[in-house]
């Protein structure tokens, strides 16, 4: 997420190769190479990754939130399925505070940006969106 161009700067030089072929790829894949080296680093997606997965591990039977949950029949809408749902594009900024996590996993926060790079630009949109909620961390 420092440089989330390497990404594609990575996938282009993977269909270059696949394109034109050896030894005319050598010079993509170097490419890449020097951009990944020279690229701003930060593990923290890497990081964030990892405690979802926890968090899917043991949490896997917590339910999702009614409001979320789609009624396409008369007995789910009964039930309260949907009831309460706030469509983001409705608000200003495109943004409304909803729990979109089950209970148990109620204001988890899982990617902490750095200042490194494009995450400076992330954590900055986000302090934006969140405030001083941004600076605490679990």
């Amino acid at each position: 997420m420092a440089d989330p161009q390497a990404l594609v700067v990575c996938v282009a030089a993977q269909q270059a190769v696949h394109f034109v072929g050896m030894p005319e790829g050598n010079l993509a894949l170097a490419q890449a190479v020097v951009y990944l080296a020279t690229a701003p680093k930060s593990n923290s997606l890497y990081t964030a990754y990892g405690r979802v997965q926890k968090d899917v591990e043991t949490t896997r039977n917590d339910p999702v939130p009614l409001h979320l949950r789609n009624a396409p029949t008369g007995l789910m809408k009964n039930l309260g399925y949907g009831k309460g749902y706030k469509y983001a594009h409705e608000y200003e900024g495109h943004f409304v505070e909803q729990q979109n996590l089950p209970d148990g996993m109620k204001g988890r926060r899982y990617y902490f940006p750095t200042e490194q790079g494009f995450e400076k630009t992330v954590l900055a949109r986000l302090r934006a969106w969140w405030g001083a909620r941004m600076d605490k961390k679990e």
